[in-house]
């Protein structure tokens, strides 16, 4: 009772407050076991994310008690004729609103309470199966919450993102990569089920044996034809310590090809490659002891003009060995074996040794400083880019040497390549049509310090600058985490792939009510002038 009666007092504020025009009638029969809030303090955290690029408020949030509660929201989305967008929202690290929703709802999937016990749809700690070797978890759970419980039966999962505290569902709808994905692919190749909401508020398992082409859908594919409230998660035995190693490059072909040469071992045996391969761009003196090179002794500062980089820039490769005890007495030779094959500056190797976890949770230790100064919570105009092997060089050219000169940077750049065959291309993401394509993403922060190069007008420019150079000089790159604002945009964004898109979206969402913060549908109740309009 006291239930209905919270949900009531919400249903009436929202027709008070924002002329929610849904029948109140349809929302009190939903019964869920959740909380519908238009608590201001909710509504506020709804409306912004990690890009701090956009504010837009929705009329209500919803924070699920069960995947049976999201369902009977999006069914009553999807049955009311008036209609109203449901948006699922993660741990709010997108960046250019796409969990956003100004007509409608937004689901809190990682504030949610927990149950006492996982089911279909129970909101829960992470289930391990130790024999069979996989995990399923809550779609809001975080990826760190889920290292910590399969960490306590020995277990992992295989690949990861650098950052972990974003949700499963968040990062399994766009693609999840890091250093592993050479080796094991993006995260999306590495799940076995998902248990999701589709945009008519069906509640279905799929796999790559049931329902196939709603499992292959959602995976990567922005949240466009449900929203995952299970996830089953393969694993692999977690090493208990890693072998973190950068060295230095003065020279862009070399670095690219001892990348490459890298990544080329991923059929080897797991003593003749390296677990994990990235790097960065070192485009200043600052970015050296930047957050992210941290690494580097600030005793013994690393200075670009001493080095004679190759127009003022520096590549840093970043790799790493796993290993345990039994495998503690060779990891020195293994090593050994495998950096006599590249051709870094010899004296600029920077080698640790830390537990498996602490590795993999680097960033957040970074985050904590970047917080206790201040500097976490900023805009953040990044810039996630798909760039062909082929077109790399002209790609260093005319950014790293070009667009980006020598301008003090606010934050990392990286730049490391993989495998297509690593991505299963029945997904729903898209990448360049070669057979080893990199990543190259601008990580930075709009600083308010009075530095005109690290405002966000300016970095927001140079970012449009970078796309305008790729398309000028017929650089294929394909945006990672994309945005765009135009349906002609995304269209040319996926290509040959638009039309399964489409089919898809209209096979699963019909009335496109579903996380229209991305902006590649307009909702059916919807103009399409207002919508534009809005997203203006």
């Amino acid at each position: 009772m006291a239930t209905k009666l919270l949900l009531t007092f919400a249903i009436c504020r929202l027709i008070v407050t924002v002329g929610l025009t849904v029948d109140p009638s349809e929302l009190l029969r939903l019964g869920v076991e959740g909380q519908l809030s238009v608590d201001p303090s909710d509504v506020e955290t709804a409306s912004l994310d990690f890009g701090l690029l956009s504010r837009v408020e929705p009329m209500a949030v919803l924070h699920p008690g069960s995947a049976d509660d999201i369902a009977q929201l999006v069914r009553a989305a999807y049955l009311s004729t008036p209609g109203f967008t449901v948006s699922a929202r993660g741990h709010g690290h997108s960046i250019n609103g796409q969990a956003q929703t100004s007509n409608g709802v937004v689901i809190e999937m990682s504030g949610g309470s927990r149950g006492s016990h996982v089911g279909l749809g129970k909101l829960g700690r992470p289930q391990v199966a130790v024999k069979e070797m996989h995990v399923d978890v809550w779609g809001g759970e975080l990826w760190v919450d889920v290292l910590r419980s399969t960490l306590e039966h020995g277990l992992a999962p295989k690949s990861w993102t650098d950052y972990l505290y974003l949700s499963v569902g968040g990062t399994l709808s766009n693609g999840g990569i890091s250093g592993q994905a050479f080796n094991h692919g993006p995260q999306i190749s590495n799940v076995y089920e998902l248990d999701v909401v589709t945009g008519k508020g069906e509640l279905l398992t799929c796999s790559e044996e049931n329902n196939s082409e709603l499992f292959h859908a959602v995976l990567g594919g922005l949240g466009q034809f449900g929203i995952i409230t299970r996830a089953r998660i393969a694993l692999e035995l977690a090493p208990q310590r890693v072998r973190w190693i950068r060295v230095l490059y003065s020279n862009f072909a070399t670095f690219t090809r001892d990348q490459e040469n890298l990544i080329s071992l991923h059929r080897n045996s797991s003593s003749l490659k390296f677990d994990y391969v990235e790097g960065f761009v070192i485009v200043d003196e600052g970015l050296i002891n930047n957050w992210r090179s941290s690494f580097f002794s600030p005793r013994n500062p690393v200075k670009i003009s001493s080095i004679g980089a190759d127009g003022g820039v520096l590549y840093c490769l970043e790799i790493t060995k796993n290993y345990d005890e039994s495998t503690s007495d060779t990891i020195d030779q293994e090593v050994e074996a495998l950096m006599k094959k590249l051709n870094f500056i010899p004296s600029s190797v920077f080698t640790t040794d830390l537990p498996y976890i602490d590795f993999l949770d680097r960033v957040h230790k970074a985050e904590l400083k970047l917080r206790a100064k201040g500097l976490w919570e900023v805009p953040h105009p990044w810039l996630n880019l798909f760039v062909p092997k082929s077109r790399i060089a002209d790609f260093d050219k005319g950014v790293f040497k070009g667009i980006l000169g020598h301008n003090k940077t606010s934050g990392p750049i990286l730049i490391y390549p993989m495998n297509k065959n690593k991505w299963d291309q029945r997904n729903s993401v898209v990448t360049p049509d070669e057979d080893v394509f990199y990543l190259v993403a601008l990580l930075r922060s709009a600083l308010d310090d009075g530095e005109e190069t690290q405002s966000l007008e300016y970095l927001t420019q140079q970012n449009r600058k970078i796309l305008r150079f790729c398309d000028d000089a017929g650089i294929k790159v394909k945006q990672y985490l994309p945005h765009y604002t135009t349906q002609e945009e995304w269209m040319d964004h996926f290509g040959d792939n638009w039309d399964q898109f489409n089919q898809r979206k209209m096979e699963f969402d019909p009335r496109r009510i579903l996380a229209t913060g991305q902006r590649i549908f307009n909702p059916s109740f919807t103009s399409a002038a207002t919508t534009v309009s809005s997203w203006r």
